[in-house]
């Protein structure tokens, strides 16, 4: 497992770029993901920094900023299996909240890890698609 990017929950996307591309980071893919109602970019190299902004009023990472105001949202780590991994985080106690990988960004395969079982951090767990 190694860290592939870390969340961070943005009001404006193009603000955001362009702070980072200020920071001397280049911007290595964008798109709209509407099942997860956000629109990302990723920026650098990898570990990459996500930034997400919601693209309606009801998305969880709307939700998030209206609680929390912008800033860190999750860590992501690369799996080879989200399946198995999903299946050794259950046998060990965590608590899941999806069941079962959803298509993310990049088409990677994603599942996500409750806070309250991963030190008050959200862990995304992302299988990349390869071909």
């Amino acid at each position: 497992m190694k860290l592939h990017h870390v969340g961070v929950a943005v009001k404006s996307l193009a603000e955001g770029v362009a702070h980072y591309k200020r920071m001397g980071m280049r911007l290595a893919h964008q798109e709209d993901v509407p099942a997860q109602g956000v629109k990302v970019a990723f920026m650098g190299e990898g570990p990459y920094v996500e930034l997400l902004e919601p693209l309606c009023p009801e998305s969880l990472v709307s939700k998030f900023i209206d609680k929390r105001g912008p800033g860190q949202h999750h860590l992501a780590f690369a799996v080879p299996s989200i399946a198995e991994e999903l299946k050794r985080q259950k046998e060990a106690g965590a608590r899941l909240i999806d069941q079962a990988a959803r298509r993310g960004a990049w088409g990677h395969l994603v599942a996500f890890l409750h806070p309250s079982g991963q030190g008050g951090v959200l862990i995304e767990l992302v299988e990349e698609s390869h071909g």
